[in-house]
């Protein structure tokens, strides 16, 4: 038996061992993804793993930080939705941004949305209102994509669930612990954070603009779309390209996960009650079979 447990042992640290050196060597084929171009190499994207922020809603404890939503959804109104639609964010969820119900009214005003048909079968424009959806800038894919390049721009509405970039061994382990689901949020702020000169040895497509953080090549059909003091803040937060991205990549969070606190809250509940009840199930246990022999 017990060698038999040796040999499991054995097994097991064998494969751990290589396991962890197939990582080591993605990630490190991730970060040198300039050299393999340079080098005529396979390139691994993206070539740098993105950057870790100190979210407000990260951890179980986290939550939303309005005055930062409310600067993202500025950045996004201002700069991203001339290109980006959010088509499954309806204005009346603003609400949860600390809007009033007359401000979310006036807001919604702000844009046209095509309704109908009327009584003559004909389709029209109004002005949208709270139960209206955030509109796209494009009146179809083929359009946006002829204004980009060839490269449609992704809807936002779901866009911080579904980018993020897999850490690799050991940290995916302790993300099981901390609750890491902020890969999305990262890689959003370092992708608008890390453009950059190629290095030497890459190519970069005409059209095309480098940055090491993007996920599917050494460079995307998008320009830096910030630059610093574009958005006017009110509430006197710095008017800086890092900013922006914080901000603007904390609101896509929110609209891609709006129940964020009260999951978070409903879990922790949950996880006490589980508690409790194992407790009050040992002493019940305890209780039944104090007078027994055994």
């Amino acid at each position: 038996m017990k060698k038999l447990v040796a040999s499991i042992l054995s097994l097991a640290f064998v494969a751990g061992i290589g396991v962890a050196s197939a990582v080591a060597q993605d990630d490190h084929g991730a970060a040198a993804g300039g050299e393999a171009h340079a080098e005529g190499g396979t390139p691994h994207y993206p070539m740098q793993h993105p950057k870790h922020v100190d979210w407000s809603f990260a951890g179980p404890f986290g939550h939303y930080d309005k005055g930062q939503l409310q600067r993202g959804l500025k950045v996004y109104t201002e700069v991203c939705s001339a290109c980006h639609s959010m088509r499954l964010v309806s204005f009346r969820t603003l609400e949860g941004l600390g809007y009033s119900e007359a401000q979310v009214k006036a807001f919604a005003a702000n844009y046209e949305v095509q309704d109908g048909p009327n009584d003559d079968g004909e389709m029209f424009n109004r002005a949208a209102v709270p139960s209206d959806y955030f509109p796209s800038p494009y009146p179809n894919t083929q359009a946006a994509a002829a204004s980009n390049n060839g490269a449609a721009p992704p809807d936002m509405s779901l866009l911080a669930k579904a980018r993020g970039v897999t850490r690799g061994f050991p940290q995916f382990i302790f993300d099981i612990f901390t609750q890491y689901q902020e890969g999305g949020p990262d890689y959003i702020y370092s992708l608008l954070t890390g453009y950059q000169d190629a290095p030497a040895g890459v190519e970069v497509p005409t059209g095309t603009h480098y940055n090491p953080y993007f996920v599917a090549a050494a460079s995307l059909a998008m320009a830096p779309p910030i630059s610093n003091d574009q958005v006017t803040y009110d509430d006197g937060a710095p008017q800086t390209v890092d900013q922006y991205a914080k901000d603007v990549s904390a609101f896509l969070m929110w609209a891609a996960e709006p129940h964020l606190e009260d999951r978070k809250r409903t879990g922790f509940m949950v996880m006490v009650f589980l508690v409790i009840f194992t407790g009050l199930l040992y002493l019940t246990k305890k209780s039944v079979y104090a007078s027994k022999e055994h």
